[in-house]
């Protein structure tokens, strides 16, 4: 049994469903490796199902491939006259004979005037053909309409994980007399956003991130025992990205650079506070570096930004 436009229709919609729940799966969990191979998988995934479906409707919609003038058989050819299986018995020709006879040329007349021109056969034709094509694009367009629909109801329906993430973090931050400070998203990130922390506190004037990135490569290769076990590759290339590149920074950069510098992390993340404090304790007060830390707030993923006393902002 072929299936029908409706049916293909409902089909459609089920599969883009299906494909939007399994895209926002597989990034869920991209890593910051994988996340531009998972975009880019989920990019052609779409677009292999739009071709599909599009030549789907196509098909349905215009079986034999173009805009047939002659559908539902408006200007078929009637079909021959089969040949009688017996031929007339000569009997009969002086009958056909007599008819023919009595037979005026008026009635072909009036036949020839009830039998439709070429010129309003296709005038005709071309109204139907035009019709039909304002009826496909009004199901087009009705489709388009319909998908958007499902979209903005998925949409709806979906976590809003960044708006969640802020609300958990926003306590957090004021009961503790801070301010944030935006940091630019753009790979350096925890670096500067720790430098803006250390001139904060006194402890230094502004620093370049890049001074910040050496200063954490730099203990790291000096102290590369606390450091090899967890990495998967050779601690000097490691530490030449961390370097020399964009490379994102963590937790080990963030432990190197509270050793390096003498001074506590102290990380707002997801409504709690993680204390990264120096191995060795200095003399006196030790000085703090607030950071905030979001999982879903930036376009690019995971992302760092500096946190200030509200006396000291204003100041």
């Amino acid at each position: 049994m072929e299936e029908t436009l409706e049916q293909a229709q409902s089909r459609h919609r089920k599969e883009q469903r299906d494909l939007q729940s399994r895209i926002t799966q597989k990034k869920k969990n991209a890593t910051k490796k994988t996340r531009k191979g998972v975009n880019d998988e989920c990019a052609e995934l779409e677009r292999q199902l739009k071709e599909r479906q599009d030549e789907e409707l196509r098909r349905l919609t215009d079986p034999d491939g173009h805009q047939a003038d002659g559908e539902d058989g408006e200007n078929s050819q009637p079909p021959e006259p089969e040949e009688p299986e017996h031929q007339p018995d000569p009997s009969t020709n002086d009958e056909l004979s007599a008819k023919l006879a009595s037979t005026t040329l008026a009635e072909p007349q009036e036949q020839q005037r009830q039998q439709p021109t070429p010129s309003s056969e296709s005038a005709n034709a071309g109204g139907k053909k035009r019709n039909r094509q304002k009826d496909r694009l009004a199901r087009r367009a009705a489709e388009v309409e319909a998908l958007a629909a499902a979209a903005a109801e998925e949409a709806g329906a979906m976590t809003d994980h960044r708006g969640a993430e802020k609300a958990r973090m926003e306590p957090v931050i004021a009961s503790n007399g801070l301010v944030e400070r935006e940091v630019a998203p753009d790979g350096h990130c925890l670096f500067a956003a720790f430098a803006d922390g250390l001139s904060a506190n006194g402890k230094a004037k502004v620093l370049p991130y890049r001074v910040v990135r050496k200063v954490a490569a730099g203990y790291m290769a000096d102290h590369g025992d606390e450091f090899a076990g967890f990495l998967e590759e050779p601690l000097e290339e490691y530490v030449a990205k961390i370097r020399d590149t964009a490379e994102w920074g963590g937790q080990l950069e963030l432990t190197a650079l509270a050793n390096a510098y003498g001074v506590e992390v102290r990380v707002v993340q997801d409504g709690r506070t993680e204390v990264i404090a120096p191995a060795e304790a200095g003399e006196g007060e030790r000085k703090v570096v607030w950071l905030a830390y979001y999982r879903h707030g930036y376009g690019l993923g995971e992302h760092y930004n500096s946190l200030r006393r509200k006396e000291k902002e204003s100041a």
